[in-house]
């Protein structure tokens, strides 16, 4: 909320714009009441806190100037004063004040009183836009409510869940664990996992549950990765009209509005902006928000599911995370595995797909030769579960067969990681043989050490990050021994 302060002790006006800002009001200041009245003549003040005894103009000779206007009505005035007693307060009253607080201010009453002039001037607000828009504002519910109708019969139309087939232990033990979660609509749900795994399904899981007859409300999702920084607010929060510049003069709800008595599934939360972190961590403290702009406190009645495919304990180590927040949304957790962990899932998972897409497209492809599985199987499959299924999407519209062939796979392999030939896959894990050459001229250690980092470093592709997990030492130690040993190569070439 918008405050205007006015208080010729700057200590004590310091103290009190303090706490209102820690509250997350604007506080906008002046040191005496000539000053504020003509900030309040250009800009909309819903609150103004005054101290009475002033040089100059009075506290209560500007709430009677306040009060004068013709639209006194958008301000509430509340005066406090060192000097309190029965005949003062009377006076502070006569002039057109909201209420009267006396010095030194306590805390408790100052939030107390704020929130009843926030709840106060929503209620005028609100008012005075049906009575002069009455017509337009009955016409906008009806629309809006006729939109809404209308996306809940269409979600409901459509498969909740989708296509998610659990053919491996680790997936079962993920949908468990979501069912697990769908019963407690405060829990806060974090979801991790390579692009294409499944954490949108997942996160459907935990919505609906198993029971999809059983009501659930709405189901809201938002890219965090899709907003710009400066729409970020008003798209999660929604706005009130006339909030800024070229704003709808009915404004607008926000994801939250729109996923009350829901689910809220915030997907790519690892790009979140910062000072937007810190708002959504008072929202799942006090499961409170206001809108932009707005003056009333809405009830944030909803469940938080986030997602995201990135290294968030890393994040936080850069300072792109805020810690308090990863361990808020960690309090329910699910690690999604990559497709390549779970290599007994690929060939039916790939026959689930294909069964579909030749029902969709009426193809005649029934079943997988083992062959073909062996190849699919050989795959590490970057992409995860989504890039498996558009492959089969492809072969599907390019080929009309009964049985998949390795031939209808030559280019969807071309562009996929095959697993090397010194992989042995059991029970979906691979172990990597490496072989390293003992010179007839001996092996010190430290070159032997230098072989196996580098062999460590061949089998992850040049990858530093994964090596140092890898290898269980730290990415600084890992890069200065490859400096001592690219320093090593270089003097031995100089030789």
């Amino acid at each position: 909320m918008e405050i205007l302060l006015v208080d010729d002790d700057q200590h004590s006006r310091a103290a009190v714009a303090w706490f209102l800002r820690e509250q997350e009001h604007m506080v906008m200041e002046c040191e005496n009441a000539a000053e504020a009245l003509a900030k309040w003549k250009l800009a909309d003040y819903p609150l103004v806190l005054s101290d009475i005894q002033m040089p100059g103009m009075s506290g209560i000779e500007l709430a009677q100037v306040i009060t004068e206007q013709p639209d006194s009505w958008r301000t509430d005035v509340v005066l406090f004063t060192g000097y309190g007693d029965m005949k003062t307060a009377v006076a502070a009253l006569r002039a057109g004040a909201y209420d009267y607080l006396l010095k030194p201010v306590d805390a408790q009453e100052l939030a107390a009183i704020v929130q009843r002039v926030s709840e106060h001037q929503a209620l005028l607000r609100e008012n005075k836009a049906l009575t002069e828009n009455f017509d337009a504002q009955l016409q906008s519910a009806t629309k809006n409510t006729e939109q809404e109708l209308t996306r809940m019969r269409k979600m409901v139309a459509e498969t909740v869940i989708g296509n998610m087939g659990v053919f491996s232990v680790s997936m079962q033990q993920v949908t468990d664990l979501a069912q697990r979660f769908h019963t407690d609509r405060a829990l806060t749900v974090l979801i991790q996992g390579e692009t294409g795994t499944g954490k949108e399904v997942v996160a459907r899981i935990i919505h609906y549950g198993s029971n999809l007859k059983s009501p659930s409300g709405p189901l809201v999702e938002l890219n965090c990765a899709a907003i710009p920084h400066n729409l970020f607010e008003t798209e999660l929060f929604g706005y009130e009209g006339g909030s800024f510049s070229g704003s709808s003069s009915r404004g607008q709800k926000g994801k939250l509005d729109a996923a009350a008595g829901g689910t809220l599934f915030l997907d790519e939360i690892a790009e979140m902006p910062p000072e937007m972190q810190a708002k959504l961590l008072r929202v799942l403290e006090t499961k409170e928000y206001y809108r932009v702009g707005g003056l009333k406190k809405i009830k944030a009645d909803v469940r938080i599911i986030c997602a995201t495919n990135v290294d968030l304990e890393k994040k936080m180590e850069e300072g792109a995370f805020r810690r308090d927040l990863y361990y808020r949304l960690k309090i329910g957790h699910i690690v999604i595995p990559p497709l390549r962990d779970r290599r007994e899932e690929i060939v039916p998972l790939a026959k689930m797909f294909l069964r579909e897409f030749a029902q969709t497209k009426r193809k005649g492809f029934a079943g997988i030769s083992s062959q073909a599985g062996e190849l699919l199987e050989q795959c590490d499959w970057p992409g995860n579960v989504r890039e498996l299924r558009n492959a089969m999407d492809w072969v599907v519209f390019m080929y009309d067969d009964t049985e998949l062939q390795p031939f209808h796979l030559e280019k969807v392999v071309q562009g996929c990681a095959i697993a090397s030939q010194g992989e042995k896959s059991a029970g979906g894990t691979t172990e990597k043989q490496v072989i390293l050459p003992l010179p007839d001229g001996g092996l010190s250690i430290k070159e032997y050490n230098d072989l196996i980092i580098q062999a460590v470093l061949d089998a992850h592709n040049g990858n530093q990050t994964a090596t140092a997990k890898y290898l269980d030492m730290s990415l600084r130690a890992l890069c200065y021994r490859l400096e001592q040993m690219r320093n090593r190569n270089a003097g031995k070439k100089e030789e």
